[in-house]
């Protein structure tokens, strides 16, 4: 099953985001719940604070595994940091999502700006997601 949604370039829709979904796999375990809430709120934050743009929430559940993919218009190639100083306020949103996700990526448009930043985790059989 596979749904997505779009978000305006704020910092409300960070939490929209997360909770989007979340509702979309609320039968995971807690521990899995809290590992996506992390990696769909340090994706669509980088898209709100770096891309400036719309950006695209597309969640693809398949068997046991869940890919959530975060799009938007900003250009660049994000690339996980190695962890910054406890002093430093940012860098560490690819970081996490390298520790926390199965596999991770960022696939770039074949042409313009447009690129999708995306994760996959492994999901139990008896989880559900809901549209």
């Amino acid at each position: 099953m596979s749904i997505d949604r779009s978000f305006a370039p704020d910092a409300a829709s960070i939490r929209a985001a997360r909770r989007f979904v979340l509702a979309a796999v609320d039968g995971a375990a807690p521990k899995l719940r809290d590992a996506i809430s992390v990696m769909v709120s340090e994706l669509a934050m980088n898209a709100v604070q770096y891309a400036c743009t719309t950006f695209v929430v597309s969640i693809d559940l398949t068997g046991d595994s869940l890919r959530v993919a975060v799009t938007d218009s900003g250009g660049g190639s994000p690339e996980a940091q190695p962890l910054p100083p406890a002093s430093s306020p940012h860098g560490r949103g690819l970081f996490l999502v390298d520790r926390l996700a199965d596999e991770w990526g960022v696939s770039p448009a074949a042409d313009g700006p447009e690129r999708t930043v995306w994760f996959r985790v492994a999901m139990r059989s008896s989880q559900g997601m809901r549209s």
